[in-house]
């Protein structure tokens, strides 16, 4: 069998840290993500089947991927196999799947191959798991950060289940702080006061593994006998070791949202101030790029359309050359945004397009609007009545259409920027009344 340490005895070594030794073993102490692996969620009724399909876990660090993962293959007693997409090529894939082809017994469960950071894939190793995957030799557990639909190829996401985690809830991070004092076979010897907890859910950002390690630098760092935690003195640990909680992932998400709101505020300053911290903290700079794309269609918008150009041209640049020299084009773009007019309406127009077409189904499309390639189709009266724009002055001229149920909705709403002011007006002299705000 292939289990990795996981299955092995617990080692009462103080080297391992605190979040290797409370790594749970089974589904009953596993903490969150009760969507998935609570009773009768999708992927444990389907783990208590005893069969399960590729998938892909979806989600921030420190909220359970690998430990589900090196659960379920424990539970379903599968060989497992684990590779690191920072480390391994393609050879090392068909290595594994050449293993697990030949270890696999007749009728039996297809072994587990787990990819940790499967975003980091190149498209070649993906391809080179296709047919393990489509074939059942192997049953593929990808675990990512990043969005799937932007790092995994189509043809591999189309043949795995997507699983989204979430960010630990403030109880299950206490759910975890109680396990960690009363059972730990270190903790639990120690006098331990927990006077507060505030700082530790804040700073742990919904991150399990950052929670204990920040509890377990507490607990090494005090000098007394009894260890007393409260808001204090975990901001006075972590001001001493700045580093030492996971600097590559350090307030992540915190910063990456401070990012976008000075881009959304218009403050060049501080946009590249929480670029830089980004940088320092060794983020993906792909990253960083896709953040730059999704402001400058979701803030600037139609109020200065050029700002998506220099995004995704930024996007480029980073692919293309890399680090150091694309913090250059990234920082461009980043000052180029934040100095921009801002926009969201087109952000606001298709979120209402979406909710509109929720509320009302599938409304038929209108007769003159369809199209009619066939001569039945023309004697059902499709495209009939159609009158092509082109052929009028200005090249307008006013038809319906939107569904007849429909007609007189109103989704996009100008709003007022310079260019965007003359998008509005020409509506408006198109289409009268209707775009009058």
């Amino acid at each position: 069998m292939y289990f990795t340490r996981l299955f092995v005895p617990l080692s009462t070594e103080m080297s391992e840290p605190l979040a290797e030794r409370l790594r749970p073993r089974t589904l009953d102490d596993y903490i969150g993500q009760k969507h998935l692996v609570g009773e009768g969620a999708v992927l444990r009724k389907m783990i208590d089947a005893g069969h399960i399909s590729s998938f892909i876990l979806w989600g921030p660090p420190g909220v359970g991927k690998t430990t589900l993962a090196q659960i379920i293959a424990h539970r379903l007693q599968t060989p497992f196999f684990t590779l690191s997409a920072v480390t391994s090529g393609v050879k090392d894939v068909r290595d594994v799947i050449e293993r697990a082809q030949k270890g696999r017994f007749f009728n039996e469960a297809s072994p587990i191959l787990f990819i940790d950071e499967i975003h980091r894939f190149s498209k070649s190793q993906q391809d080179s798991l296709l047919g393990a995957v489509e074939k059942g030799i192997v049953t593929l557990i990808g675990a990512t950060t990043e969005n799937p639909s932007f790092e995994v190829i189509r043809p591999l996401l189309s043949r795995c289940q997507l699983y989204v985690l979430k960010s630990l809830e403030k109880d299950d991070l206490m759910e975890l702080l109680n396990r960690a004092l009363t059972k730990d076979v270190f903790l639990k010897e120690r006098d331990i006061a927990l006077e507060e907890t505030s700082a530790l859910i804040r700073y742990s950002g919904g991150d399990a593994r950052k929670l204990l390690n920040i509890l377990e630098l507490v607990v090494e760092s005090s000098t007394k006998e009894k260890v007393v935690i409260n808001d204090e003195t975990v901001v006075a640990c972590l001001q001493q070791n700045p580093l030492a909680y996971d600097k590559g992932g350090e307030m992540h998400y915190d910063i990456i949202s401070a990012f976008i709101k000075s881009i959304r505020g218009s403050d060049p300053d501080a946009a590249l101030y929480w670029m830089a911290r980004m940088i320092e903290g060794g983020e993906d700079p792909q990253f960083i790029a896709r953040r730059l794309v999704i402001s400058a269609s979701e803030d600037i918008g139609l109020a200065n359309p050029n700002a998506l150009l220099l995004a995704n041209a930024a996007f480029d640049t980073v692919m293309k050359i890399g680090w150091p020299e694309a913090r250059i084009a990234l920082a461009e773009a980043a000052v180029y945004l934040a100095t921009s007019p801002k926009s969201n309406s087109a952000y606001l127009g298709i979120d209402q397009a979406l909710a509109l077409v929720r509320r009302t189904g599938n409304q038929p499309v209108p007769l003159h609007l369809r199209n009619a390639p066939t001569s039945l189709m023309k004697d059902l009266g499709y495209s009939d009545g159609y009158q092509y724009p082109h052929d009028f002055p200005g090249h307008f001229t006013r038809q319906q259409y939107m569904p007849d149920a429909l007609q007189g909705e109103r989704i996009w709403h100008g709003q007022h920027s310079p260019a965007e002011e003359k998008l509005y007006e020409r509506m408006v002299n198109y289409w009268g009344d209707r775009f009058k705000d």
